[in-house]
């Protein structure tokens, strides 16, 4: 019994710490000024719900709505362009064991280095290519640091699947072409999916980079929400409407990617 009882009370904390910063957000958003300042505990949580701070959120004054439509083209044309690139990589890395192992340890490399390493040197070169505030120069950074991320986790989902599969494919008539959309992109389905929605949601939520290389034209949503904070004064209310927006594809993304962490159509495989 006791036992029990340090479990759900475990439990109930580490829920309650990683749910309150989104619960409160999510008041934040729908309180009128006076009500997020009021030292009044009461009405932290008793408050008339107002839409004031989403109709100033998507007033021309803040042009939300544009950098809301720069991060879904940012995030889902580079998460394309990473799964394109490095699920053939990956499953080359996996069935052929190509570059050795030297060029599969070169290419996850580029993870090991914090970012804001590589930010100066990137600059430089983007600036000497015009490619500061653009949609394809944030597009290009991002599938860089997404590339070596998704080619390591779609080599562990090939490694796993069973090469006899593939071996008894080549003996009906299959081509190495049609063997891997046919039998092996099947077989990693859920990885692939669990692959392309943790790019998708780094790529969402990114901020250094999209706020060192970006100033108008290609300016997120992230950047956007930051700079509510100002030097006079902190715009609580619109910045927690634009949070409660941005984060509601991550809380769907990651409601659907609890379908997917199961990797038992793998193993299914072969017992079946």
């Amino acid at each position: 019994m006791v036992k029990k009882i340090l479990f759900w009370l475990a439990t109930f904390l580490v829920v309650f710490v990683v749910l309150w910063p989104l619960v409160w957000i999510y008041l934040t958003a729908f309180k009128a000024p006076a009500d997020i300042f009021s030292p009044n505990l009461k009405n932290q949580f008793l408050f008339s719900v107002t839409l004031e701070n989403f109709a100033r959120l998507f007033s021309a004054q803040y042009g939300y709505l544009q950098s809301l439509l720069n991060t879904i083209i940012v995030s889902v044309v580079s998460t394309a362009f990473v799964l394109i690139v490095s699920l053939p990589a990956a499953y080359s890395f996996a069935r052929w064991n190509t570059g050795g192992g030297h060029l599969l340890f070169t290419t996850i490399s580029t993870r090991m280095f914090p970012g804001v390493v590589a930010a100066i040197p990137f600059f430089l070169m983007f600036r000497n290519l015009r490619l500061l505030d653009t949609h394809f120069g944030l597009i290009l950074l991002y599938i860089y640091f997404n590339m070596s991320f998704a080619t390591f986790l779609l080599y562990g989902y090939f490694r796993e699947a069973p090469v006899e599969l593939e071996h008894a494919a080549l003996l009906d008539g299959y081509g190495r072409l049609d063997v891997f959309r046919k039998v092996v992109i099947p077989l990693i389905l859920p990885g692939l999916a669990i692959t392309a929605i943790f790019c998708l949601v780094w790529s969402w939520n990114e901020f250094l980079f999209a706020f060192l290389f970006t100033r108008e034209a290609a300016k997120t949503m992230t950047v956007l929400i930051s700079s509510f904070w100002g030097s006079i004064e902190v715009q609580y209310g619109p910045m927690a409407a634009g949070a409660a927006i941005g984060a509601l594809p991550t809380l769907i993304a990651a409601w659907f990617m609890q379908r997917y962490i199961i990797r038992g159509l793998t193993f299914g495989a072969v017992k079946g």
